[in-house]
């Protein structure tokens, strides 16, 4: 089995996760999810995620009409659709 290299997390960092975008949309997720967390409808480690139900990538927003908690499976299952 041929052996794989390492990741290069700062050259991914660099090309990826460091453009204003990318961050601006994850700020945007980590917001609706403290709130969540302020109301009480998700706790640390509960399995669950914030579901935008159109997702950012495609014009979603983070109204509360968008967002819902579902498990991560189901989440991760949806992928951007």
């Amino acid at each position: 089995m041929p052996r794989k290299e390492p990741r290069d997390y700062q050259a991914e960092n660099k090309q990826y996760h460091s453009k204003p975008a990318v961050k601006e949309r994850r700020a945007m997720r980590n917001n609706v999810r403290r709130e969540a967390l302020r109301e009480g409808k998700v706790r640390k480690g509960d399995g669950t995620h914030i579901d935008h139900i159109k997702p950012l990538t495609k014009g979603g927003s983070n109204g509360k009409s968008n967002i819902r908690v579902v498990k991560a499976k189901t989440n991760l299952k949806k992928g951007n659709r």
